[in-house]
């Protein structure tokens, strides 16, 4: 049987339909801008009520809510590192995003079977793309060939660039 492969796609994460979608959230889980803002505007205030009483998120770790208004019916909350220059654990903590969110999703009683990530902290936290794609695609390559579900990944680009360092990214990984 072979491992299946994450998908790339350009689009508006919250216009996906799958089980749940990942937010590149800030530590207090309360909106800001970017993805974040996209998320909880289509969410609706349900969204934000319920992430006041988780009390925020540590870097690199993940919490669940509902989806609320979104067609994914479950949000994982998920908090990148701030590019500092690479020395200071950044890629340890993007890769935890991927992971502890796929962690989160398997064990959840939501039985999530599909999930879509937004490229976690290249837009105002100034991850570079280029080395944050690679790290998106070793992570989710790693959970799908060693865990059970969630099968689907879906790395969804809001812009082309960013789908080219992915799909540049998944051809390195997954050689013909």
């Amino acid at each position: 049987m072979t491992t299946p492969r994450p998908e790339i796609i350009v689009g508006d994460i919250t216009r996906l339909n799958v089980d749940a979608i990942v937010n590149a959230a800030n530590s207090t889980l309360l909106g800001g801008g970017g993805v974040d803002g996209a998320i909880h505007r289509a969410a609706g205030p349900d969204l934000l009520e319920a992430c006041r009483k988780i009390g925020g998120c540590p870097t690199g770790e993940a919490r669940i809510t509902p989806g609320y208004n979104l067609p994914a019916s479950h949000v994982i909350h998920t908090v990148g590192p701030v590019w500092k220059g690479g020395g200071g654990a950044e890629a340890a903590l993007l890769t935890a995003c991927y992971t502890n969110s796929l962690a989160l999703a398997n064990d959840s009683e939501a039985d999530i079977q599909s999930i879509a990530f937004p490229a976690i902290s290249t837009g105002v936290y100034g991850y570079p793309p280029e080395k944050a794609a690679p790290l998106a695609i070793t992570a989710c390559k790693a959970w799908l060939t060693l865990n059970k579900p969630p099968q689907r990944i879906v790395l969804c680009c809001f812009s082309d660039d960013s789908a080219a360092q992915h799909v540049a990214a998944l051809e390195e990984a997954y050689p013909q």
